[in-house]
Order: C-alpha cells, then structure tokens, then sequence
C-alpha cells in the first residue's frame, strides 16, 4: 500500500443504508459466539451521486433507462468487502474477502429488499464463509424476497488515495472502478454521522464516484457509469448485538 494509500486507510480504518423506519434488529443467538469484524467496503450502485436511499424510502428515479418506458425506480449495487481485521469464535476472519450484488428494489420503507447475492471468495475456509453469513445478518438486519450464495474469486481488492479497484473473476462476475471526487484541498471528500445499514461504528463515506459499477452474469446482470460510489469501513461485534438487544427490552 502506498503513503497515500495509509492516509486515506487512516481516515477508513474505524468503518447502505439508513432506512425509513428504522432497520428491524436482529437478535443474537443463544449458541452464537463471541466475534468482532471490522472490515472496508468498496461500494457502488446504480443512484446518482450521492445515494438517495440514505435519506428516503425508494431508490432514485431512473426513467427510460435501459431502455425500457416510464419511470422505474431501483438501486443496483456492488459492495466488495474486505475484512481487515475479524474473529468468529476460534475462526479467524483476518483478510477474507466477500461480495454482496443486489437490488433494493422500488421501496424499502418496511425493511424488505429485492433481491442479493453474497459472494464469498473460493480462498474462504467453510468455517471463514459460515462465520460471515452470521455476521451479515447482523450487519443488513433486512429481509430480502430473494436471497443467495455463490463462490468466485474476488482476485482484485485495492485502494489508494484516487481510486478504488475491485474484481470478482478479473471482471467477468462484477468490477468496480472508483474515482475520489475532488474536494477544496487534497483531502478526501467524507460524509459522517450518517447510519450505514445496521453497524453501530463507522468512520465516514470516502466520496468516490464510479467509473464503472457491474454484475455480469445471470439474468439480473447489470452495468452502469458515473454513479454514486464510496469508501466505508465499519466496526461491529457480537457485543453491540447483545447491548441492543438488551436495550430494547
């Protein structure tokens, strides 16, 4: 990684949607045991920048698009994780590598989704990839009208300062190509204080728009340009879970 690269590393290295009304909890297994993951996500989806989903209950309006008539109104998305640092128990989830392809779908506003695929990386151990699917009910506490797994190789993960870069297949299952939008000085453009999904703890939304955001396989492939695209890095652990459990009673 380079200088640049730790810079914009140390603004992520503490961290989609913040959702109208508020996300449905999750509560921990009595089996579950104790874990903590905080990972970064390279992020893209099909709204204009920046995604409107965090402060609404539908998706931008994309009329015509794809040529189709009318006004349909969807969020497509890529979100490549990587874990920088994680444990689920005795399993170590140091370094994995996951991919979630989805749709919000229309509306959103009573916590159910369209449809999502979630991607582990063939170098994922069967313990690393039952350890992140527990996790990810913790993480997107939503209920989805279609929901899968698949195994790829996720062979392209990296950032630097300007740009974000992340493959699924060298390309041919998904890409993701991020661009920093220039800000008043050098710095990095960085939205705070906005809920991500379900995680108590994060560090900012890392402005970066898209080059290119794309699902390539199936019948819900997709492909767009110049969206909304971002940095996150997010932080939870299994004691989060337990203390909004226990403050909801």
């Amino acid at each position: 990684m380079t200088r640049n690269g730790l810079a914009i590393f140390g603004i992520l290295a503490l961290g989609a949607i913040a959702l109208v009304p508020a996300l449905p909890e999750v509560a921990a297994s009595p089996a579950e045991p104790e874990w903590a993951v905080n990972a970064t996500v390279i992020e893209a989806c099909s709204c204009p920048m920046f995604c409107q989903c965090y402060f609404n209950t539908r998706p931008a309006s994309h009329g015509g698009h794809e040529g189709h008539g009318g006004a349909a109104h969807f969020c497509r998305a890529n979100l490549a994780h990587r874990v920088n640092n994680g444990h689920y128990g005795s399993v170590s989830l140091d370094g994995v590598k996951f991919w979630i392809a989805s749709d919000l779908g229309g509306d959103f506003s009573k916590g159910e989704m369209d449809w999502a695929v979630l991607y582990f990386d063939k170098a994922a151990t069967p313990a690393q990839r039952d350890a992140v699917s527990a996790v990810m009910k913790h993480v997107f506490p939503v209920k989805w009208r279609s929901f899968a797994t698949a195994e790829a190789s996720i062979d392209t993960w990296r950032f630097d300062k300007d740009t974000a870069i992340a493959l699924m297949d060298g390309g041919k299952t998904g890409e993701i190509r991020l661009k920093r939008f220039p800000g008043m000085t050098s710095e990095p453009i960085v939205i705070r204080n906005l809920p991500y999904w379900g995680v108590p703890r994060h560090n900012g939304f890392v402005l970066m728009p898209t080059e290119v955001e794309a699902y390539r396989t199936g019948p819900k492939a997709f492909e767009y340009k110049g969206t909304n695209g971002f940095m996150i890095t997010w932080d939870m652990s299994s004691k989060d879970v337990k203390t909004k459990t226990a403050s909801a009673r």
